[in-house]
């Protein structure tokens, strides 16, 4: 049997592990100061913003009227005001790992119902970017988590290009590539909706268009993957009129 004092030896002082003590009010120091940086950082755009307009905000509350939907990549450094140069108001947004546009994904159908239907915006944009961390995972057989069911629909993008990707032997570009078809895909995606295909039988100034970004430079890539019809979709997924269904 081992002794107590062969638990100090092996343990350290009374059996404790010898992992290195945790600064607790350090570490809330840290967190309040990061936090409290946020509030200041609001304070200072308020005043920078009623500077430049006095009435800025009151005419903010009025209401939107966006003309762009932006559906891109939770990833922090591309936010879509930023990127494109825009005011608030003017980008309706919806982010997600990957920028994946799900049929069968409530959030981002919602959100797209309510951009086409409601604000009736005129480009939908798609916006991926080089080096996405969701793309990378998804070329792996590796598990993350609950996120490895998101991925899955990027895992199918693979399948459907493997042909293609399999030829590249340099991992990066492979990545940027699989970005890039993914940004495709999910074009389509969007096309394939009845949101999108019953606006376009009403109206005819609604695009859907597929970006990626480069991070190294700030530039976005326009894919020329841009729909504003739904008679490249083929047979099965252009529909007709909801009352045109065949009765069973």
């Amino acid at each position: 049997m081992s002794t107590i004092e062969d638990k100090k030896n092996n343990n350290g002082q009374n059996g404790q592990s010898n992992k290195p003590a945790i600064d607790v009010k350090q570490i809330s120091l840290a967190q309040k100061s990061s936090y409290d940086k946020l509030i200041a950082n609001n304070a200072q755009w308020v005043e920078k913003r009623i500077g430049e307009d006095p009435e800025y905000f009151k005419n903010l509350a009025k209401g939107q009227s966006p003309e762009v939907l932006w559906i891109g990549c939770s990833d922090s450094r591309v936010p879509a005001n930023e990127v494109t140069g825009t005011k608030p108001g003017e980008v309706f947004v919806h982010r997600n790992i990957a920028n994946v546009c799900n049929h069968s994904d409530m959030n981002m159908l919602s959100v797209l119902d309510y951009a086409v239907n409601v604000l009736k915006v005129k480009h939908v944009i798609v916006a991926g970017h080089y080096g996405c961390g969701g793309v990378a995972a998804a070329l792996t057989n590796k598990q993350f988590g609950i996120i490895d069911n998101w991925l899955r629909h990027i895992k199918d993008v693979y399948r459907l290009h493997s042909h293609e990707l399999d030829r590249i032997t340099d991992e990066t570009q492979k990545v940027n590539r699989l970005v890039e078809l993914n940004v495709s895909e999910q074009v389509y995606n969007l096309c394939k909706t009845s949101i999108v295909q019953n606006a376009w039988m009403e109206r005819h100034d609604l695009e859907v268009h597929g970006w990626v970004i480069d991070l190294g430079s700030g530039l976005v890539k326009d894919l020329k993957v841009t729909s504003s019809s739904p008679h490249n979709l083929g047979y099965v997924y252009e529909l007709n009129g909801v009352d045109a269904m065949a009765a069973h």
